[in-house]
């Protein structure tokens, strides 16, 4: 459903917000580790979503990535649409580019109510309620 890039950066965000609690950092090696990513892959995704104000980073012997308690109110909506775009909550089910209720594609019906549930759903999930789940250990981020 989501790209691997998209996939990483949501598993990256949510560790780092859960271990940025007391002012830690996380390093890159860290969250590799914890979230079952390629190192270099999940350095230049934070690295990009560092610059765009997703995550906070800080460089030095006690550097590493963070977020401020303004960042636990974004949306996986937001996430999603930064790193994929809007196709997911406005795209055919059928990949056509010609899709509408004018000209509806086979599964455009079925489609539109998922995908509407599905926006709704990120829309609503803020990376603080994934923190709170993982404290619980009511869910997980590595298999």
């Amino acid at each position: 459903m989501f790209s691997k890039t998209c996939e990483y950066a949501l598993r990256a965000l949510i560790y780092i917000a859960q271990q940025s609690r007391n002012d830690s950092r996380v390093g890159i090696k860290d969250i590799s580790k914890n979230i079952n990513s390629p190192e270099y892959f999940i350095a230049k995704i934070l690295q990009d979503l560092s610059k765009k104000g997703f995550v906070q980073s800080a460089k030095g012997p006690n550097g590493g990535f963070y977020m401020d308690p303004s960042n636990l109110d974004l949306t996986i909506a937001d996430i999603v649409r930064e790193i994929d775009g809007d196709k997911l909550f406005s795209g055919c089910g059928l990949g056509l580019d010609q899709c509408s209720e004018i000209h509806p594609c086979p599964l455009h019906d079925q489609f539109k109510s998922i995908r509407n549930n599905l926006r709704q759903m990120l829309e609503t999930s803020k990376i603080q309620m994934f923190v709170d789940d993982l404290d619980l250990k009511l869910t997980h981020l590595k298999a």
